[in-house]
């Protein structure tokens, strides 16, 4: 039997990382967002999330507990945000690494990968270290490690 895949982001504030990970991971997006709108927007007929949960009943305690993006092609895994009271306190024992090079020859890889760390970098992320080659290791809006191969 196979099983589905979810990644799942113990998170202080759910909205901020999910939005950062919608930036970082192009062709994700909240499930019910329609298709031709930026990542992140409301369902069709709601102006903001608020008015979506207002009409679905959604308590505003519970608005930000959690979230889901989800891959539109429906080729990857979705990805979990779950609001939990603590900060992260020491390193991950599991990152994401976004294959920002793949297929590119060998004197492309570098010039790939510091331009899609300094995409990251405008929307949140901090560089943790930068090898002169391999991977850039840097974390998300929260400290969760991750790298850019």
């Amino acid at each position: 039997m196979a099983y589905d895949l979810h990644i799942v982001f113990d998170s202080h504030d759910v909205d901020k990382v999910s939005r950062f990970w919608l930036t970082a991971l192009d062709g994700y997006n909240y499930p019910g967002s329609p298709p031709d709108q930026p990542a992140g927007s409301p369902p069709e007929g709601f102006a903001t999330w608020d008015a979506w949960a207002d009409a679905h009943g959604v308590p505003e305690d519970q608005r930000y507990a959690v979230r889901t993006i989800i891959d539109t092609e429906g080729n990857r895994p979705d990805i979990f945000f779950i609001a939990v009271p603590e900060d992260k306190v020491v390193k991950n024992r599991l990152h994401l690494d976004i294959k920002a090079s793949k297929g590119l020859p060998a004197d492309q890889v570098r010039a790939r990968q510091d331009a899609e760390a300094e995409r990251l970098v405008a929307a949140g992320a901090k560089v943790v270290t930068r090898p002169i080659e391999g991977a850039i290791v840097m974390q998300d809006v929260e400290g969760n490690e991750f790298c850019i191969t």
